[in-house]
């Protein structure tokens, strides 16, 4: 699976950017709020994003922060939303006011959304109340998210290299504290702690 793009901006469209990544340029379906920061091609990207497959095509999905993939998640989940009016909601709002929008059960924040209405909405808050990670925990660990899904992709890049589970987080687990390693970091230098 396809969890994160980094590469160069070509171009963008009314819900897409263009990053080019190598010799390929790949088409990545954006909420309005993720385009907004994508505004001057040949700018470097980093997006996490999810991979959609259906019978009838394959579609990238980016988004700035891993909490606003985690949302978009949520809300594919639920039966009846699609990734169209998914993203539509994280146009108008970012994850952390759509979580807060469900626990307050405001249907009318909800319905700013193209494509949500009042039936949609109710739907929504049925489904995904209680569901959804607390916004203390959100608020108070701005950094913590991100630094586990890096280090979930830097474990699943060394098992994808042939390393059991086992070895692979015995060699993250000696990578140094002091500082926030990116992905190529964590595995450049698990590898090396291998080739000792």
């Amino acid at each position: 699976m396809i969890t994160s793009i980094h590469g160069t901006l070509e171009a963008t469209g009314v819900d897409y950017a263009i990053i080019r990544v190598g010799g390929f340029g790949v088409r990545v379906f954006v909420p309005s709020s993720t385009q907004q920061r994508l505004n001057e091609p040949g700018m470097e990207v980093s997006l996490s994003t999810h991979f959609h497959m259906r019978e009838d095509g394959i579609s990238l999905y980016g988004f700035i922060t891993d909490t606003d993939r985690d949302a978009f998640e949520q809300l594919i989940g639920v039966s009846g939303v699609g990734p169209r009016v998914a993203l539509a909601i994280l146009s108008v709002m970012d994850a952390t006011a759509f979580y807060k929008a469900i626990a307050d059960e405001d249907q009318q924040r909800l319905g700013l959304a193209k494509g949500v209405g009042k039936k949609l909405a109710a739907h929504l808050i049925l489904e995904l109340k209680g569901k959804l990670p607390s916004l203390a925990g959100l608020a108070g660990n701005g950094a913590a998210p991100v630094a586990g899904n890096i280090k979930a992709e830097a474990l699943e890049a060394l098992m994808g290299l042939g390393y059991t589970n086992a070895e692979a987080q015995a060699a993250l687990a000696k990578l140094p504290q002091d500082r926030a390693l990116s992905l190529e970091e964590q595995v450049t230098l698990a590898l090396r702690s291998f080739s000792r």
